[in-house]
């Protein structure tokens, strides 16, 4: 009996089983460190912690200190216990010798039943309220006043008893029932619950439209990384060939001169050695003292023979007019190599463009440029002509005719926007810098060296222009989308047609100087930036 009265003071009050690493409140009552963890948890919202045992409250949570007594204690207890089957669940709180498992919890006792207990305590206490089995039958309770939590303050957004109601502090206070508030609060949280399923489903379909963006670029990217080997391939392989057609024939243009030139050798040798012969003979003539002698030798002051001398003359231009030979069909394929190139060149651009990996730039219009038959929209994207005039205030900033300037200017990077024009009879669109006119023709986009554009008229011809220099587009727009790209550091501006696929218009380069801004000029019609896609 003595062991069982010690068994039951080892049980912690929570979990009604004995102390699992006991710890002490400064109140001096025990419990298992994991079960007075989960009440800190379960009650520290309400701004104070009580004990669960003689519902004392801290302010703030006090520091849990292991007693260690106790820990000897309960290990002592165990070990002179026979050994039993471990029961997992919440066991009835009057079973101390042989653990056996609740069925129910009474709030009013706050103690776990098995069966034969609880059809002893029904019998006993009819009028109590069972529960299931659990753990935490003290936060059930009014830590005031000792009662079942019944209804729910909803100014105060608390679970209160009948005396909170009736004297306490919520005294007058509108509550509902405790199913009433629970079902209130479940709708809100099954609303809160569609709004996270539904964002999360766009976030899902948003996942899965930039996979997919991503799989097609890779395989854009792809498909140009073997264009563009072919390419290489295929001019590595012109250079080549080129190089041994060349050297080819420096071999035997070499050999060809070599074999000439001893021809020539040779017959100057052979007249070298007729040369000196003469020359013997003459000065034995000159060392004869018989005059007659002299005299009856035949004429030899003629000593160059004038056929010899045409002979090694057209020997000569022959060798000379041989260095020509093959000159045609080497600069033929120079200038293919050189065609190879540039359209390599003009591949490399168009990748540039195609995979611009920066997000278009938020270009918005600036009204206090925008010329007074101009209408600018609400988002300060798009322009539209219009016959009304506008009273805007004229201002230094104003452009006079129909053009308008973005806010936003650049002075580094890579930076790309679109447009969208529609029903427009004439426009342009372009780069500028902020000291550009803004009155007479002089203020033009593409009529001074401040400006450069794309200039389009009704019949779908294009041309670029800048400083009053226009050069048409050797073919016409059949789209209505353009993209306008910037390098400020290297030094370009370029224009494309959205087309599928993308195609390059023109590239201006320049050495920029000043901040560029995004400009448009449009009569009839509008001209839309589009954002990104």
């Amino acid at each position: 009996m003595a062991s069982a009265d010690l068994r039951q003071e080892l049980l912690c009050s929570i979990c009604m089983n004995i102390y699992t690493d006991p710890v002490t409140l400064r109140c001096g009552h025990n419990f298992c460190q994991v079960c007075i963890d989960g009440v800190q948890d379960t009650e520290g919202g309400y701004g104070e912690y009580p004990c669960p045992e003689c519902r004392v409250t801290f302010r703030k949570w006090p520091p849990l200190q292991k007693n260690i007594t106790l820990c000897n204690v309960v290990e002592n207890v165990l070990s002179t216990q026979p050994h039993q089957e471990e029961i997992t669940g919440i066991c009835c709180t009057y079973c101390v010798d042989s653990p056996v498992l609740a069925v129910k919890s009474c709030l009013i006792c706050e103690a776990s039943l098995c069966d034969n207990h609880l059809k002893v305590h029904i019998k006993a206490s009819a009028d109590h309220v069972l529960t299931e089995p659990s753990t935490s039958l003290k936060t059930r309770k009014c830590s005031i006043h000792k009662k079942i939590l019944e209804y729910y303050c909803t100014e105060d957004d608390a679970c209160i008893c009948v005396s909170c109601s009736l004297i306490g502090e919520h005294r007058g206070h509108k509550m509902e029932s405790l199913d009433e508030a629970s079902g209130k609060k479940k709708k809100k949280l099954r609303n809160v619950l569609q709004k996270l399923i539904t964002k999360k489903e766009e976030t899902e379909e948003r996942v899965q439209s930039l996979e997919q963006r991503r799989r097609k670029a890779e395989e854009k990217a792809a498909e140009e990384v073997e264009r563009v080997s072919a390419l290489c391939t295929d001019i590595r392989r012109w250079v080549d060939d080129l190089e041994k057609k060349v050297l080819s024939e420096v071999s035997r243009r070499e050999e060809q001169v070599s074999l000439s030139l001893s021809d020539v050798i040779q017959n100057l040798e052979i007249k070298k050695d007729k040369l000196s012969r003469k020359m013997r003979h003459i000065e034995e003539l000159c060392n004869m003292t018989d005059p007659l002698t002299v005299l009856q030798e035949p004429d030899t002051g003629d000593l160059c023979d004038p056929e010899e001398e045409r002979g090694d003359e057209d020997t000569g231009g022959h060798n000379g007019g041989d260095e020509d030979t093959g000159g045609h069909d080497g600069g033929d394929r120079g200038l293919e190599l050189i065609s190879h190139i540039y359209t390599l060149s003009a591949m490399i651009r168009d990748i540039n463009v195609i995979f611009y990996v920066e997000d278009p730039a938020d270009i918005l219009l600036d009204v206090t440029t925008a010329g007074n038959n101009l209408l600018i929209s609400d988002d300060l994207k798009t322009a539209t002509w219009t016959e009304i005039r506008q009273n805007r205030p004229e201002t230094a900033e104003r452009f006079r005719d129909y053009q308008v300037m973005s806010r936003r200017g650049f002075t580094s990077g890579r930076h790309y926007w679109d447009v969208e024009i529609r029903r427009s009879v004439l426009w342009r669109v372009g780069m500028c810098y902020p000291s550009i006119e803004r009155k007479g023709q002089q203020s033009h986009i593409g009529d001074n060296n401040k400006s450069w554009c794309l200039y389009g008229v009704f019949n779908n011809q294009c041309s670029v222009r800048h400083d009053c220099n226009e050069i048409p587009l050797p073919h016409q727009i059949s789209n209505d989308r353009f993209r306008i790209c910037l390098d400020y550091e290297v030094g370009q501006l370029s224009f494309y047609e959205l087309c599928d696929p993308i195609r390059h218009l023109h590239t201006f380069t320049a050495a920029f100087s000043e901040p560029l801004h995004a400009v448009l000029c449009v009569w009839g019609g509008y001209i839309k930036i589009l954002g990104s896609s």
